[in-house]
């Protein structure tokens, strides 16, 4: 006998949990359906949440190694990889729980299973003993997140040649490491083997790393990355890997043509980016449209063409971000309950955790250009923070943009320590709509990092103070 629900979403990541507990908040019966067995999505399990557990403890091994006789602290430190790796699954461990519990707390119900659409308004859950429960519901929510974009001629077993799952438990560190793709994955976990002391190389098939960054930001980006160790090779595609003993023989060669080379390398990382996830959903079934490039068209209020379902998350348009399936998880849910949810994509910040971090929200300097909106830019130099200074981390600048005639903030781009954080005031001022004055003339703490945040509002209309 079916069950009945107001909605069901399938996935559990951070589109899925939080859409069926805001559900739950207004007062709706919802199931959230994940067939991983813990909660939490790819972010929680194998993505956002151990990454940033591995890059903080490699950092601190480096700065120990490296940094601490700079600050008068004699120090010596050794790896203990395995307690590493046991730090980071704990931490997991603990936050999939927690999504548990807030499912309870909030009435939602998690099930553990693969899930199907049988039908508007019918979805199949197969569970782990292979049995089917049936489960009939007003709405349907696909939150079933994103996977690994796989490299053409290349096969991940998870040992040599890797995915970030794989790079986020190796048991040893290599002594290379060949990262294919310079986006935001590739260099974290680039950077959290490099300071455990792999000889890291990156290959780009782009002319510059972090594409979608402001370029600016880009380019002194991948100075600071040189300068720690890091090798690049922009402008370059692999056309074939063979394995040879314990070694992988890589062949790159330039894409505009050219002469092949052969990389040599102990593992091999492939972060080309993510594909959506909407495999065995039964979309065609029920006719759910997809665009080009497999994702769940949705209006603008992530309704799907066909009644009653809706579409979160990475699966639909729009960057991958945890936070981003988030925000569209509570205004879906919201509209659902028949209320005006709704989420400012100007307004989602985007972070790299590498040291320094970057951190970004709004429009770049070649987004305005290419719309034509005339702007103006304000910088300033973590060189001139104090704070920067007394921590000894004087990397990177904070750049605001604004428009040219009303000031507004259209975009804020931050390289820096701790900018991860600081972008947080950047994206409040870009949803509230306030100028580059009204961030200049707001008091911030001193002597703080955002401090240069502040500095660099004054910069726009040419009256920094402290430089």
């Amino acid at each position: 006998m079916a069950e009945a629900f107001d909605a069901v979403v399938i996935g559990g990541g951070p589109g899925g949990y939080n859409a069926a507990i805001r559900l739950g908040q207004l007062g709706l019966k919802a199931a959230c359906v994940d067939r991983r067995g813990t909660f939490g999505g790819t972010c929680l399990n194998i993505g956002c949440i151990p990454s940033k557990a591995l890059l903080y403890t490699s950092e601190l091994f480096e700065e120990a190694g490296r940094d601490f006789a700079k600050l008068g602290i004699k120090a010596s430190a050794s790896l203990d990889l395995p307690a590493m790796l046991g730090h980071k699954d704990k931490v997991v461990a603990e936050l999939t729980r927690g999504v548990e519990f807030l499912l309870r707390k909030n009435k939602a119900e998690a099930i553990v299973g693969e899930a199907r659409i049988a039908s508007p308004g019918k979805v199949e859950v197969k569970l782990k003993d292979g049995s089917v429960r049936t489960l009939e519901t007003k709405n349907i929510v696909i939150a079933t997140g994103s996977d690994v974009a796989e490299l053409p001629g290349v096969r991940i077993d998870e040992k040599q040649i890797v995915s970030s799952t794989g790079a986020l438990a190796l048991t040893s560190v290599p002594k290379r490491l060949l990262v294919v793709g310079g986006g935001y994955i590739g260099l974290e976990l680039g950077s959290v083997w490099r300071r455990l002391g792999s000889e890291v190389t990156v290959v780009e098939f782009l002319d510059r790393i972090t594409p979608g960054l402001d370029g600016e930001v880009s380019k002194q980006f991948q100075r600071i990355l040189t300068r720690q160790g890091m090798k690049f090779q922009l402008s370059t595609k692999v056309v074939g890997v063979e394995k040879k003993g314990a070694a992988l023989l890589v062949t790159v060669e330039p894409v505009a043509g050219g002469e092949k080379q052969i990389l040599q390398t102990d593992i091999m990382l492939v972060s080309i980016g993510r594909r959506p996830y909407v495999d065995n959903l039964g979309l065609d079934k029920v006719g759910v449209a997809l665009d080009g490039r497999g994702r769940v068209v949705t209006d603008a209020h992530f309704a799907t063409n066909v009644a009653g379902i809706w579409g979160i998350g990475d699966c639909r348009e729009g960057p991958m971000l945890a936070h981003k399936a988030e925000d569209e998880a509570v205004a879906c849910a919201e509209r659902i309950a028949g209320k005006a949810g709704h989420v400012n994509y100007d307004a989602i910040p985007a972070v790299v955790y590498t040291a320094p971090e970057v951190a970004s929200v709004g429009k770049t300097e070649e987004e305005l250009k290419a719309q034509g909106i005339a702007y103006k830019v304000g910088k300033f130099p973590f060189t001139a923070n104090a704070r920067a200074k007394t921590i000894a981390k004087t990397e990177g600048f904070s750049k605001i943009i604004a428009d040219a005639k009303t000031d507004r903030v259209l975009g804020v781009h931050i390289l820096g320590a701790e900018a991860g954080t600081m972008i947080a005031e950047a994206a409040l001022a870009i949803e509230f709509g306030a100028s580059s004055e009204d961030i200049a003339r707001t008091s911030h703490a001193h002597p703080t990092l955002s401090e240069a945040v502040r500095q660099s509002a004054m910069a726009v209309e040419g009256w920094t103070m402290q430089m």
